[in-house]
């Protein structure tokens, strides 16, 4: 697997598109493994006010819930999408179930955590694990799920 940059990859939207990720060259992401039942949930609130904030300048948040912390995401695709447009209103990209960690990991995950490993090792620790790609598609941070998405809006300026 090349290192070159996220366009190389593809994923399944939450209704089972097929989206090429080199429809977001130029734009800066945010990627991040979610959950509905998660202690960081109420994180999708202020993912979403960054999406509202900054989308017009090129920037998009992609959340990709995922169930390999403790259950906390156990509904199906449509229970998830349900629960993201009722509780939080989103208006970025959910994609489809996956994982984020071991030999079933999703290949965007595997090459994220090659480019910026995390404290403990390579491996996501938790939920709302978030990584800042720039419009080139090269990962230029990692952050912690406690970090709060109002704390990485500066680093999102900055490369818009």
């Amino acid at each position: 697997m090349s290192d070159s940059s996220v366009y190389q990859f593809s994923a399944q939207s939450n209704r089972h598109d097929t989206i090429e990720f080199e429809q977001y060259r130029g734009q800066v992401l945010l990627v991040v493994n979610t959950a509905s039942a998660c202690g960081f949930t109420p994180q999708y609130e202020g993912l979403e006010k960054l999406q509202q904030k900054y989308s017009d300048k090129g920037f998009s948040v992609l959340a990709f819930p995922c169930n390999q912390f403790g259950s906390q995401e156990s509904g199906d695709d449509e229970a998830i999408r349900s629960f993201c447009d009722l509780q939080f209103n989103i208006s970025f990209p959910l994609f489809a179930k996956i994982e984020v960690n071991g030999r079933r990991a999703h290949p965007l995950y595997v090459w994220l955590k090659k480019q910026k490993g995390g404290l403990l090792g390579d491996g996501i620790k938790w939920n709302f694990t978030k990584f800042l790609i720039d419009q080139q598609g090269k990962v230029v941070k990692r952050y912690a799920p406690t970090t709060k998405p109002e704390q990485i809006d500066k680093d999102i300026a900055a490369l818009l």
